[in-house]
């Protein structure tokens, strides 16, 4: 379990840091595809370290299974919207959605479970769990939306991209500097500074959204003229 535990302290550290030069990094160079490959790769490792280790401690906080869950399944979608289509293609997305609604509903309840309980659940608060749960029912509705639509393309595509990559870099900069500051040295544990790091990346998320949708407005108005 040591080997475990210090793979997903390695992954996770290295998520970080590809994920925030991939956020920053031009879009579509080099360096964005490398650093977001490093990033992909890193994320799931440090999922399904997470999950083992929560599976094997029973003390382990109830959400970590089903985010860890949910934040692979981001990760994997974000990657193959922005890859070619293959043979398949159709039944990975309807697997994925289907994946998305059975963690957003099995958060869901646990959401419940913690209200009725008192306000927790095995120690832990019914707020992440109603976020997690919002989080994997609107996925799963949006690929219900994509699969019905045959699929996505120009800033429809890039969106969906941008808003589940970052979202999976949101989880796990939280997981970090807000969830293990306890381990980093004492002077770096201001509340502000540990958050900042934490909201750039929803700061940046939104900024990149709306880029896409001036572009998706402008190719609209574009097609009107032609027409």
């Amino acid at each position: 379990m040591r080997i475990t535990l210090l793979i997903h302290i390695v992954a996770g550290g290295l998520a970080l840091v590809s994920g925030y030069i991939a956020l920053y990094s031009a879009k579509g160079a080099a360096l964005h595809r490398k650093s977001g490959m490093v990033f992909v790769y890193a994320m799931l490792i440090m999922c399904t370290g997470g999950v083992v280790i929560a599976a094997a401690r029973s003390a382990a906080p109830a959400i970590n299974i089903p985010s860890a869950l949910l934040t692979a399944y981001l990760v994997i979608t974000a990657l193959i919207t922005v890859r070619p289509p293959f043979p398949g293609r159709r039944w990975v997305d309807a697997g994925a959605m289907l994946f998305a609604l059975a963690v957003g509903l099995t958060c869901l309840t646990f959401g419940f479970e913690a209200i009725a309980n008192g306000g927790r659940r095995n120690g832990m608060p019914a707020f992440p769990f109603f976020l997690f749960a919002a989080i994997g029912l609107l996925a799963s509705a949006l690929d219900l939306r994509m699969i019905r639509a045959g699929g996505l393309q120009g800033a429809a595509r890039l969106a969906r991209h941008l808003w589940r990559m970052c979202y999976a870099l949101f989880v796990a900069a939280g997981s970090f500097f807000l969830g293990q500051a306890d381990e980093l040295p004492k002077a770096l544990r201001i509340p502000p500074l540990l958050a900042l790091p934490v909201l750039t990346v929803l700061v940046t998320l939104f900024y990149w959204l709306r880029r896409v949708r001036v572009r998706r407005t402008g190719q609209a108005t574009a097609l009107r003229e032609a027409v």
